[in-house]
């Protein structure tokens, strides 16, 4: 019933920004969980940036502070995920999940039920 779908990876020179977008759909209640994850090549998932849809301020990993931002559209139903001064290392695939609440496991992959199927984002050096 849930449905997250990824959009706007590509291929960027290192220094370079894009724009991911996580469509939501399926979740009527008021308050849910929304987090982006990236999993670099032969590596495990690693949580990036999480919303908490009602108000909630954003949530973001140590690694990527000051360079990524997260933030939700209500009109076309995504959290965003903006992606400034990019490097090698920010190459993965980008996924984004749902869960009830952004809670001390907000970043535990496992904890998720819901996920979108990714997109690549392939930083150059």
């Amino acid at each position: 019933q849930v449905q997250l779908v990824e959009s706007g990876g590509g291929s960027v020179q290192a220094g370079g920004s894009m724009r991911l977008s996580c469509t939501v759909s399926g979740r009527t209640y008021r308050r849910y969980c929304v987090t982006w994850f990236r999993q670099p090549p032969g590596k495990g998932r690693e949580a990036v940036a999480a919303l908490f849809h009602g108000g909630e301020g954003p949530y973001l990993a140590d690694s990527v502070k000051g360079r990524f931002t997260v933030s939700e559209d209500n009109a076309r139903n995504t959290v965003d995920l903006q992606l400034d001064s990019l490097k090698p290392e920010d190459t993965a695939i980008y996924s984004c999940a749902s869960k009830t609440y952004c809670d001390i496991a907000w970043d535990v992959p496992l904890k998720y039920a819901y996920w979108g199927q990714g997109t690549q984002v392939t930083v150059s050096a």
